[in-house]
């Protein structure tokens, strides 16, 4: 009998049967981690997560625990999940910058991008331009004026070298033709000390998840100058142009996105159980609520499909990292 294609076990079909190795799964609390410090995005997609996603496992009194592993843009806390035993009690919450960025640009990094176990694409998270809002940059095109004729003087916070904080802004740089040291990068152990050093005058401007800054903006403390889509308006900020209307679409290619991760071996009766749970967050009104609260895009993909997805996201940065001159 010819086996079924990998492509074809798609969350749903996964979901209409669980063996019974993962009755009783979980049976302790699942640790998820966060490989970044917390308030950022990837702080705030793992607690929501960690919020709805175990009413729907086999055992959904069982609890699942955030735990924050910052430091080396996000390789710590990726690389102990990696080393991690698979036997589904320890998770990632896998970010774009240590998931793909990194493993794109930097041999160095100590896992490969396709070492895990995927279990399944969360959510999509466009990159926001902010400045305070008394800075004295009224729109985009004045940043970048200023940016030109004051090169090296306005400062941006990054949550280190290869994060998306750090590759978009540098991005911007080189698509408007100025140098990458156009503006000085300060570091910061996440995105959400990030938005504080901006809204503490740390720093002049940052690039950043939309999760990230979206409370900031809404307070008042920062004001946004454009936000990384091509089509629309984000529908939390509708009074922001996108990508498009200030006539710089290359911005919309920089996008934050979360996704579940095992480490690799996961035992496939503990892998389908993550699956249905995941395909059970489509229905979930309080997840998906959330998840749009923070102003991302729920997009839940299956297992073969997020690897698909991530590859493509590494060859892109890739690209993006020798256009840079980064590699």
């Amino acid at each position: 009998m010819r086996r079924m294609p990998r492509r074809a076990l798609t969350l749903a079909s996964l979901a209409l049967a669980l063996p019974a190795q993962a009755a009783g799964y979980p049976e302790a609390p699942v640790t998820l981690v966060a490989p970044f410090a917390a308030g950022g995005a990837a702080d705030l997609a793992a607690r929501t997560l960690a919020r709805f996603a175990p009413r729907h496992l086999p055992n959904p009194a069982a609890a699942m625990l955030v735990e924050n592993r910052p430091g080396a843009s996000g390789a710590l806390g990726t690389q102990f999940v990696a080393r991690a035993a698979p036997d589904g009690q320890t998770l990632l919450l896998a970010r774009v910058s240590a998931a793909a960025i990194l493993p794109a640009l930097d041999p160095r990094t100590p896992y490969a991008w396709d070492g895990f176990s995927m279990l399944g694409l969360l959510d999509e998270n466009p990159f926001v331009v902010c400045v305070r809002t008394d800075a004295p940059w009224a729109d985009f095109a004045a940043l970048l004026t200023a940016l030109r004729e004051q090169p090296g003087r306005l400062s941006f916070a990054t949550s280190g070298p290869a994060t998306l904080l750090d590759l978009g802004v540098r991005h911007i740089f080189a698509t408007a033709g100025l140098p990458l040291d156009a503006g000085v990068a300060k570091p910061y152990r996440g995105g959400g000390e990030a938005v504080a050093a901006l809204a503490a005058g740390e720093v002049e401007f940052l690039g950043n998840n939309l999760s990230d800054t979206l409370r900031a903006i809404r307070a008042g403390t920062l004001r946004a100058l454009v936000v990384g889509l091509r089509r629309e308006r984000h529908v939390a900020l509708p009074q922001v142009p996108n990508a498009r209307e200030v006539e710089f679409e290359a911005l919309a290619e920089i996008t934050g996105w979360s996704a579940l991760y095992a480490p690799a071996g996961l035992a496939p009766a503990v892998q389908q159980a993550w699956v249905a749970a995941l395909s059970a967050l489509r229905g979930d009104a309080g997840w998906m609520a959330a998840t749009r609260a923070l102003g991302s895009y729920p997009r839940l993909l299956a297992p073969e499909e997020t690897r698909d997805y991530v590859r493509a996201q590494v060859a892109l940065y890739r690209d993006l990292g020798r256009r840079l001159g980064l590699i």
